[in-house]
């Protein structure tokens, strides 16, 4: 299956002109639960909606509907994670799963790894910043983000290399207790290269 499955959780959006322009036409959309106040906004119909309906009235729409029990072990954003898995989907951008609250948070960027081990390929995006996984290939970062960081969220990641960046890398190592990878810059009219070895860690490029 070529068609991506983009996720809307109910963090805030407040830009959303930024956002509607990383959609494509084909995309198959999974509005999770309180997800679905961004819908008069993103101006993207559902193909799927997710959710026990405990911070959003149920539309009931005609849309396939999947209602979940309010106690699971799963969040409403897992739950569409692990549906659109089943139904065969490769690729994945989550929108809206970055917000107030640092649990819900830290659970979202976690689906990340999440992808990751299951081959699948992930992006998170909000107002500011775009996320993934770097593992077994090496990744490359344009000139046109401000800024972006390496962050270790698994273990220990071994092997890092960074070229044409203003803070070099060979072969080094980043702990989760030590961050030091943070507020990196591509050096101007380059594109920067990020490859690792052994581990996984979070990149977050950064388009202010």
């Amino acid at each position: 299956m070529n068609r991506r499955c983009v996720i809307v959780g109910g963090a805030d959006i407040r830009n959303y002109e930024a956002v509607r322009k990383q959609l494509r036409a084909d995309d198959f959309v999974i509005y999770c639960d309180s997800g679905l106040k961004h819908l008069e906004a993103l101006q993207v119909a559902p193909s799927l909606i997710v959710g026990d309906f405990d911070s959003h009235e149920n539309p009931h729409l005609k849309t396939e509907t999947i209602v979940l029990p309010c106690e699971k072990d799963d969040t409403d954003t897992m739950y569409a994670v692990k549906e659109a898995i089943r139904r065969g989907f490769e690729e994945f951008l989550l929108i809206g799963v970055i917000g107030a609250r640092l649990d819900h948070t830290l659970g979202n960027v976690y689906i990340l790894l999440y992808l990751d081990a299951a081959g699948k390929k992930g992006t998170i995006i909000d107002d500011y910043s775009e996320m993934e996984i770097i593992s077994g290939e090496p990744v490359e970062i344009p000139d046109r983000y401000a800024f972006f960081s390496l962050v270790n969220i698994s273990g220990c990641a071994k092997g890092i290399t960074i070229e044409n960046a203003k803070y070099l890398l060979q072969d080094a190592e980043i702990t989760c207790e030590y961050q030091y990878g943070v507020s990196n810059e591509v050096l101007p009219g380059k594109t920067a290269r990020v490859s690792i070895r052994d581990g996984k860690l979070l990149l977050i490029k950064d388009r202010r």
